[in-house]
């Protein structure tokens, strides 16, 4: 199998930053778009996480990880473009898997797989979603499909 990026290193990472704020004012539709500016902005991760906050109201609890470096953008994002008076924030450290991408070939086109590696031995193997998506939505097949010949390709 032929690679496609340099592998990156195992490491630990203690320079990130977790934000989290309660939301429980804000129409849904402005989220998507909250966490499309956090991710193109340097976020390394953002999710949600439904909630209950005081007095029963259902809210929501945004969550993103992101380096030092990218602390105020983040915050600056949250308070512009969220209901949110207050951002709560800590520093996190992260263990990062050394990392390798090959391409597998498939019957109906190539996917990358990211792998990783702890302590020199595989643990985590994942065909790259969007290259999978790509070739089931051309050729009308099932996603899951996609992922099984990856899978095959792979082993074989």
């Amino acid at each position: 199998m032929e690679k496609n990026h340099p592998p990156s290193h195992e490491h630990v990472d203690d320079q990130m930053y977790k934000l989290e704020v309660n939301l429980d004012d804000i129409p849904g539709e402005w989220l998507g778009y909250v966490m499309d500016l956090l991710l193109n902005s340097g976020a390394n991760d953002v999710y949600y996480t439904p909630i209950f906050m005081k007095k029963n109201r259902p809210g929501t609890l945004l969550q993103l990880l992101c380096s030092i470096d990218k602390l105020d953008a983040m915050k600056d994002i949250l308070f512009r473009e969220t209901t949110t008076l207050g951002i709560r924030y800590y520093p996190l450290t992260v263990h990062r898997l050394e990392r390798e991408y090959e391409q597998v070939e498939t019957e109906w086109g190539i996917v990358t797989v990211k792998k990783g590696f702890h302590n020199g031995q595989l643990v985590q193997w994942a065909p790259e979603y969007e290259d999978c998506k790509a070739i089931a939505t051309e050729y009308q097949i099932p996603l899951k499909d996609v992922y099984a010949a990856v899978r095959r390709h792979e082993s074989s």
